[in-house]
């Protein structure tokens, strides 16, 4: 049963009396003067009246000759201890806004200046649709009784026949179900409403419809509507095409936005082949618009596609932070909501803005470089990282698209970061040359053991081959929020290849340290033991660390904590060693740029993994570094071997006696690295090559800030962590594809409790980390891109999308982690089979 007018307002007045005690109601003209009376009766007295106001008890004052009259009749009764809700009506009058003499009395409640029309409106609309109620509320000598009539079926309005079928929402939500759903026409005609359906289309979006057509009706209010949203957002010329498309007033125009705003979100089924069918009808293509011109809606498709090849240029043309910018602008586009390979596309192109600028940055910082070697280091380690931690993301995303992205962009960002390498590297060897290679304060790669200290709690000690200090400082972002966490930059040992880099990092290394060559190889000596490969370093940690246990990574990913536990007893020294990086990258293989992000997360998943069993700390560091380049180097980029008595020869350093100094290498000899040997070394000045044989992209061994600045991570964890959920969310995991076939795919994430968590949604196989979430859509859905934690709002529904980083595997598990505690929230019941390139 619909309410009457004076319960309707009746209510309205109670929601004011329920928030602020007192309300001044101005009725400049009137309109209510029928519902007081009958809240009091028809009494007309300027004394206080006792009313019920739906349900709440209140004292009104009626005043429509003085103000100073109404004020004193009042202020006793708002002065007392327990004051009633007080309404004071003041029917005739006009509310001052500059001074009035009920200020005060305004400031302790609210004033409240309902207009007859407005509440009319909101009210009639639970029985009538727009149109009806436009016709009843155009006449100037509609009161109040009339209104209520209308409400109450006594008028000559009869009740809506539409409203039955399209439901009682606002006028745009009634015809964006009727323009989605052709099958409601035939209902429309038989309950003889079509012309209440024409008149509802005039009153919200100001188009006159003739005939009786409602297919014909469907087109033009589809193709007006989605145009004169597409109109009111562009910032440039109006096409043409435009032209037959009517002009309409602000109320209009905000309306069509809403009713396209409601189709998108409420029918996104459906809104696509609406929007299609409205550009071709239009005869709206790209093409016709400058995509700049673009507003923040993406009405129709072709704005996206469009804007999307413009940034590829603007990405070209070196306009980075207007890409990024654009970027966030359109994350929340609906043709990208639910189309992972178009998100994939943009992300891609934001990853290259970003590689971009921070190429922009260096090269800024470039123009006054640091003078000392240790100033280098620190800027390097504060910010000059993020340039190669932006490339590592950039080409490892690339090879997980479906479709290429645009080339002169991609080739663009690629020369970028290539030139900006090529110059840091320079001036940095520049620099190198000056101090006569002393790094100054900065911490030695000597010196990293020291910092272990196995006598003072469980530690784990990690050593990850070819990990530079980008890769570390990710790291370090991912375990944050797990222990306090710090990081600091090392220098390693020259040349920076892994047999000398690991004995650098044995126990006695900062007490003697030299290399050596031996059986016509360069060998490394700790405090006169030789070291010439792993066994050798096994057998001296063991020698030095009695009780220490020796671990692989991926070991500790797949053994159950039980049996870790059981493996590593009581120890206070376990040393874990990976080495997928160097392996992948030394080997040329196309995985390499995927092993880099997957070791990332297998290193955060197995401290945590240790914590849990009692490791109460870990350090983490590397051999050296590495360059990376997204191709092979040019042939101008490649040095002649200098000659001479040669050692060994890699691509970035050469090993041995005599021979020439190329223009484009430096020569130094051991000692003057610190070693007692009498082999010299070249290493490159730019970031070119020596030919050592290969073609590959994957480089160490020279003294770029990439290769011999080394990440060093130290991790303690609290006594008090807990492995049980920090929260009792009940995760809902839903649209889980039966078989993976593409390395990028999407599930459904929401919460059947009340709880706003972040989580921590990955991939699993065998125990390790294979992916992680790379894109999210959902109103109020965000991605800690840091950490790779998503955070979903009371109610939301998040679309996940997964990135698979390890294309290897056959099987795998969506798992949901709480990032606070590590423990699983969701788990998926069963293996999901990955079949790459299978439709």
């Amino acid at each position: 049963m619909t309410e009457t007018f004076d319960t309707y307002v009746a209510t309205q007045l109670a929601a004011q009396l329920k928030q602020r005690h007192v309300v001044v109601w101005y009725d400049p003209r009137r309109e209510f003067a029928s519902f007081v009376d009958g809240i009091t009766d028809g009494s007309e007295s300027a004394q206080p009246v006792s009313v019920d106001v739906a349900g709440t008890p209140a004292s009104l004052v009626t005043a429509s000759e003085s103000l100073y009259a109404a004020r004193f009749v009042v202020e006793p009764l708002v002065s007392a201890d327990n004051p009633d809700a007080l309404v004071l009506y003041l029917p005739g009058m006009k509310r001052d806004h500059q001074g009035s003499v009920l200020m005060e009395l305004e400031k302790a409640g609210t004033p409240w200046e309902p207009q007859l029309r407005h509440l009319a409106r909101n009210a009639l609309r639970k029985k009538f649709t727009d149109g009806v109620i436009d016709d009843l509320l155009a006449k100037e000598s509609t009161t109040y009784a009339d209104i209520s009539a209308a409400l109450d079926g006594e008028g000559q309005q009869p009740p809506s026949a539409l409203k039955k079928t399209l439901g009682s929402g606002t006028g745009e939500r009634q015809i964006a179900a009727w323009l989605t759903n052709p099958s409601l026409d035939a209902e429309i005609q038989a309950s003889e409403a079509t012309g209440e359906l024409g008149k509802l289309v005039s009153a919200r979006l100001g188009l006159n419809l003739e005939g009786d057509d409602l297919g014909k009706w469907r087109r033009i209010v589809a193709r007006n509507a989605l145009a004169i949203e597409f109109r009111s957002d562009l910032a440039g010329a109006i096409p043409s095409e435009l032209a037959s498309v009517p002009e309409v007033g602000a109320d209009h125009e905000r309306n069509a936005r809403t009713l396209c705003q409601d189709l998108r979100h409420h029918y996104r089924d459906q809104y696509p082949d609406l929007a299609d069918k409205a550009a071709q009808e239009l005869h709206l293509t790209g093409d016709l618009i400058d995509p700049l011109t673009l507003g923040s809606i993406d009405t129709f498709r072709f704005e996206e596609r469009s804007l999307l090849q413009r940034c590829g240029r603007l990405v070209s043309e070196g306009n980075y932070a207007q890409v990024i910018e654009i970027h966030a602008r359109r994350e929340d586009s609906f043709w990208l909501a639910y189309d992972v390979e178009r998100r994939a596309q943009w992300e891609a192109i934001r990853l290259a803005a970003e590689l971009g600028a921070a190429a922009d940055k260096v090269d800024g910082d470039l123009a006054r470089p640091p003078k000392a070697v240790s100033d280098w280091v620190d800027q390097y380690a504060n910010s000059w990282h993020v340039l190669d931690r932006s490339q590592r993301h950039l080409e490892a995303w690339i090879p997980k698209l479906d479709d290429d992205p645009d080339e002169l962009a991609i080739n663009a960002v690629r020369n970028r970061y290539d030139s900006t390498l090529d110059r840091l590297t320079t001036q940095f060897t520049a620099a190198l040359v000056a101090a006569n290679w002393d790094t100054g304060t900065v911490l030695h790669q000597t010196g990293v053991f020291d910092l272990v200290k196995p006598n003072q709690g469980r530690v784990a000690y990690f050593l990850v081959d070819a990990m530079r200090y980008e890769m570390g400082a990710e790291l370090a972002n991912k375990l944050e929020q797990h222990a306090d966490v710090t990081i600091r930059p090392a220098t390693s040992v020259l040349p920076s290849i892994t047999v000398t880099g690991m004995a650098a990092l044995m126990p006695g290394a900062s007490a003697g340290y030299d290399v050596v060559e031996q059986g016509g190889k360069l060998q490394a000596q700790v405090d006169g033991t030789l070291m010439p490969n792993l066994q050798a370093r096994k057998r001296h940690m063991a020698a030095r660390q009695p009780g220490s246990v020796d671990i692989e990574l991926g070991e500790v990913l797949t053994t159950s904590r039980k049996n870790l536990q059981k493996k590593i007893g009581q120890t206070n020294l376990l040393v874990v060693r990976s080495q997928d990086i160097d392996l992948f990258g030394e080997g040329g293989s196309s995985a390499a740029r995927t092993v880099m992000n997957t070791v990332i997360d297998q290193l955060a998943q197995a401290v945590r993994k240790l914590a849990d069993i009692g490791i109460s700390r870990a350090v983490i560091t590397s051999d050296h570094g590495h360059i990376y380049a997204s191709r092979e180097r040019e042939e101008a980029m490649r040095i002649d071997s200098p000659g001479g008595d040669v050692v060994e020869i890699h691509r970035r350093c050469w090993i041995g006696r005599g021979g020439a100094t190329p223009a484009a290498a430096v020569r130094v000899n051991a000692t003057s690295l610190g070693s007692n040997s009498d082999l010299d070394f070249q290493f490159p000045k730019t970031s070119g090559v020596f030919r050592a044989g290969g073609d590959l992209a994957f480089h160490h061994g020279g003294a770029s800030l990439q290769e011999i600045v080394v990440p060093v991570v130290s991790v303690r964890f609290g006594d008090n962590r807990s492995s049980e959920p920090s929260s009792d969310a009940q995760v809902v995991i839903t649209d889980v594809p039966s078989t993976i076939t593409t390395r990028i795919f999407t599930v459904k994430l929401s919460f059947a409790s009340m709880e706003t968590p972040s989580v921590y949604p990955v991939l699993m196989a065998d125990g390790r980390q294979v992916g992680v979430v790379g894109m999210v859509v959902g109103d109020g859905v965000e991605l800690n891109r840091a950490d790779g934690t998503v955070m979903v709002p009371v109610g939301a529904e998040a679309t996940i999308g997964f990135v698979l980083d390890d294309d290897q595997v056959s099987a795998l598990r969506v798992i949901v982690i709480d990032p606070t505690s590590d423990a699983e929230l969701y788990r998926s019941p069963e293996e999901i089979p990955v079949r790459l390139g299978v439709a």
